[in-house]
């Protein structure tokens, strides 16, 4: 008898892989396998198109499973070509699970007819001044700015990336802005407004832009004590 009770045992136990043999365990383990989805984009996930184009999406694929998922795939865009502006697409594919997988594309429109509208760098003229102490930019450093449509400028960073790309803070610490630049050069600051530090600029001056060298260039003040002396030429 016992040895026909250690053998049963020793037999329940290879069986089920050294799981308990009673009767009234609950094993609630979920042995459920998640099937992943994954979404890939055809092309560019930063494009640039002319204002007035036919914007053609580049086109993507996605996969669940080990098999084709791409007619699956759910694409919300608000790209406008008609309008200037930093658009965006997202692509997104969800399993039977509920999780994604989720890509995106950004899209920049603008007008190539403006004579203002575009990408600058930062040149070897631009520095700050924090009380008293010049440190020059090091780096050509990328600003967008883009048309409003009435004669005012949308510019991503007026601190030309001082702390969103040379100190690697990011976005958050870009100086958001709208200018004004009348026909004869000048600009004027409209507003601004800075996320991450929940501030705006002190003062604006010097605004000026050249047209025939696609230059612009103005001190901005900041936080009391700092200046930043900005010049930027268009790409």
């Amino acid at each position: 008898m016992k040895k026909f009770f250690i053998y049963s045992l020793t037999v329940c136990m290879l069986a089920l892989g050294f799981t308990s043999c009673n009767d009234d365990s609950d094993d609630h383990t979920d042995k459920r396998v998640t099937y992943y989805a994954t979404v890939t984009l055809e092309g560019d996930d930063y494009m640039i198109v002319d204002k007035g184009s036919t914007f053609v999406d580049p086109g993507y694929s996605a996969e669940m499973q080990g098999e084709d998922a791409t007619d699956k795939v759910v694409v919300v865009s608000d790209v406008d070509t008609s309008h200037s502006g930093v658009y965006s697409i997202t692509y997104s594919l969800t399993n039977a699970d509920g999780f994604s997988a989720v890509q995106e594309r950004t899209v920049v429109v603008l007008d190539p007819n403006d004579p203002v509208e575009g990408f600058y760098y930062t040149t070897d003229e631009a520095f700050r001044n924090y009380s008293g102490t010049i440190t020059p930019y090091g780096a050509a450093f990328e600003v967008l700015v883009i048309g409003n449509g009435d004669g005012t400028y949308s510019v991503d960073d007026l601190m030309a990336g001082w702390y969103a790309q040379r100190a690697g803070y990011g976005s958050a610490y870009a100086m958001q802005a709208v200018v004004a630049i009348d026909d004869d050069g000048n600009v004027t600051l409209e507003d601004s407004y800075v996320p991450g530090w929940d501030d705006s600029a002190d003062d604006f001056q010097e605004g000026t832009y050249d047209a025939d060298s696609g230059t612009l260039s103005y001190v901005l003040y900041y936080a009391g004590v700092i200046e930043f002396h900005v010049t930027m030429i268009k790409d």
